[in-house]
Protein backbone atom coordinates (compact mmCIF):
# COMPACT_ATOMS: atom_id res chain seq x y z
CA UNK A 1 0.00 0.00 0.00
CA UNK A 2 1.34 3.40 -1.13
CA UNK A 3 1.31 5.94 1.59
CA UNK A 4 0.38 9.47 0.36
CA UNK A 5 1.76 11.25 3.42
CA UNK A 6 5.20 10.85 2.96
CA UNK A 7 7.90 8.35 4.38
CA UNK A 8 7.11 9.29 8.13
CA UNK A 9 3.41 8.41 8.80
CA UNK A 10 2.05 5.35 9.89
CA UNK A 11 1.53 2.59 8.53
CA UNK A 12 -1.59 0.49 10.27
CA UNK A 13 -3.15 -2.98 9.60
CA UNK A 14 -6.61 -4.56 10.86
CA UNK A 15 -5.51 -8.68 11.01
CA UNK A 16 -8.27 -11.12 9.74
CA UNK A 17 -9.26 -12.55 13.34
CA UNK A 18 -8.98 -9.10 15.18
CA UNK A 19 -12.11 -7.41 16.44
CA UNK A 20 -12.25 -3.67 17.79
CA UNK A 21 -14.87 -1.97 19.28
CA UNK A 22 -14.44 1.74 18.91
CA UNK A 23 -12.65 4.80 17.83
CA UNK A 24 -9.23 4.60 15.96
CA UNK A 25 -7.44 7.37 14.69
CA UNK A 26 -3.69 7.82 12.61
CA UNK A 27 -1.76 10.25 11.05
CA UNK A 28 -0.87 7.47 8.32
CA UNK A 29 -3.03 4.55 6.14
CA UNK A 30 -5.11 2.03 7.18
CA UNK A 31 -5.85 -1.81 5.87
CA UNK A 32 -8.76 -3.49 7.90
CA UNK A 33 -8.44 -7.40 7.03
CA UNK A 34 -10.74 -8.05 10.61
CA UNK A 35 -13.76 -6.20 12.18
CA UNK A 36 -13.96 -2.43 13.87
CA UNK A 37 -17.02 -1.46 15.41
CA UNK A 38 -16.63 2.65 15.37
CA UNK A 39 -14.85 5.23 13.59
CA UNK A 40 -12.10 5.12 11.87
CA UNK A 41 -10.38 8.49 11.07
CA UNK A 42 -6.82 8.65 8.93
CA UNK A 43 -5.23 11.28 6.93
CA UNK A 44 -4.36 8.92 4.90
CA UNK A 45 -5.88 5.97 2.99
CA UNK A 46 -8.35 3.36 4.27
CA UNK A 47 -8.23 0.13 3.01
CA UNK A 48 -10.82 -2.53 3.68
CA UNK A 49 -9.79 -5.79 2.42
CA UNK A 50 -12.13 -8.84 1.05
CA UNK A 51 -12.17 -10.16 4.88
CA UNK A 52 -12.75 -6.69 6.46
CA UNK A 53 -15.69 -5.39 8.15
CA UNK A 54 -16.93 -1.62 9.23
CA UNK A 55 -19.75 -0.32 10.71
CA UNK A 56 -19.54 3.00 11.94
CA UNK A 57 -18.38 5.49 10.12
CA UNK A 58 -14.78 6.50 7.81
CA UNK A 59 -13.51 9.18 7.40
CA UNK A 60 -10.08 9.48 5.44
CA UNK A 61 -8.30 11.18 2.26
CA UNK A 62 -8.85 8.16 0.03
CA UNK A 63 -11.10 4.81 0.68
CA UNK A 64 -10.40 1.66 -1.08
CA UNK A 65 -13.17 -0.85 -0.36
CA UNK A 66 -13.11 -4.45 -0.98
CA UNK A 67 -15.08 -6.18 2.02
CA UNK A 68 -17.92 -5.14 4.05
CA UNK A 69 -19.15 -2.06 5.09
CA UNK A 70 -21.88 -0.66 6.78
CA UNK A 71 -21.29 2.88 7.59
CA UNK A 72 -20.77 6.66 6.86
CA UNK A 73 -17.84 7.51 4.96
CA UNK A 74 -16.48 11.10 4.29
CA UNK A 75 -13.58 10.50 2.03
CA UNK A 76 -11.29 13.85 0.60
CA UNK A 77 -10.48 12.51 -2.67
CA UNK A 78 -11.24 9.26 -4.40
CA UNK A 79 -13.35 6.13 -3.07
CA UNK A 80 -13.28 2.88 -5.08
CA UNK A 81 -15.83 0.29 -4.47
CA UNK A 82 -14.61 -3.17 -6.07
CA UNK A 83 -16.29 -5.77 -7.25
CA UNK A 84 -16.39 -7.97 -4.14
CA UNK A 85 -17.54 -5.08 -1.83
CA UNK A 86 -20.59 -4.82 0.06
CA UNK A 87 -21.48 -1.18 0.81
CA UNK A 88 -24.63 -0.04 2.72
CA UNK A 89 -24.58 3.90 3.47
CA UNK A 90 -23.68 7.29 2.13
CA UNK A 91 -20.85 8.43 0.73
CA UNK A 92 -19.73 12.14 0.66
CA UNK A 93 -16.49 12.23 -2.12
CA UNK A 94 -14.68 14.52 -4.89
CA UNK A 95 -14.25 11.20 -6.88
CA UNK A 96 -16.05 7.22 -7.23
CA UNK A 97 -15.35 4.77 -8.78
CA UNK A 98 -17.29 1.46 -9.06
CA UNK A 99 -16.61 -1.56 -10.05
CA UNK A 100 -19.15 -4.24 -11.46
CA UNK A 101 -20.21 -6.63 -8.68
CA UNK A 102 -19.63 -4.21 -6.13
CA UNK A 103 -22.73 -4.03 -3.90
CA UNK A 104 -24.26 -0.68 -3.17
CA UNK A 105 -27.19 0.90 -1.42
CA UNK A 106 -27.19 4.03 -0.12
CA UNK A 107 -26.78 7.75 -1.21
CA UNK A 108 -23.18 9.32 -3.00
CA UNK A 109 -23.14 12.68 -2.60
CA UNK A 110 -19.87 14.23 -4.65
CA UNK A 111 -18.37 17.75 -4.06
CA UNK A 112 -15.41 19.79 -4.94
CA UNK A 113 -13.88 21.59 -1.64
CA UNK A 114 -14.68 24.81 -3.97
CA UNK A 115 -18.21 24.07 -4.96
CA UNK A 116 -21.53 25.15 -2.63
CA UNK A 117 -23.22 22.30 -1.11
CA UNK A 118 -26.43 23.83 -2.88
CA UNK A 119 -24.23 23.20 -6.37
CA UNK A 120 -23.38 19.47 -4.76
CA UNK A 121 -24.19 16.32 -7.58
CA UNK A 122 -26.45 14.13 -5.37
CA UNK A 123 -27.03 10.19 -6.83
CA UNK A 124 -28.34 7.90 -5.32
CA UNK A 125 -28.51 3.98 -6.49
CA UNK A 126 -32.15 3.27 -5.44
CA UNK A 127 -34.24 5.22 -8.00
CA UNK A 128 -34.47 8.34 -7.33
CA UNK A 129 -33.41 11.59 -8.72
CA UNK A 130 -31.08 11.53 -11.83
CA UNK A 131 -27.96 14.12 -11.20
CA UNK A 132 -28.40 17.67 -13.17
Amino acid sequence: MKNVNGDNQARNIIAVGTKIKGDIESDGDFRIEGAVVGTVKAKGKIVVGETGKVEGQILCLNADISGEVKAKLDVGELTTLRASSKLAGDIITKKISIEPGALFSGSCQMTALTEKPEKQLKITTTGGEKPK
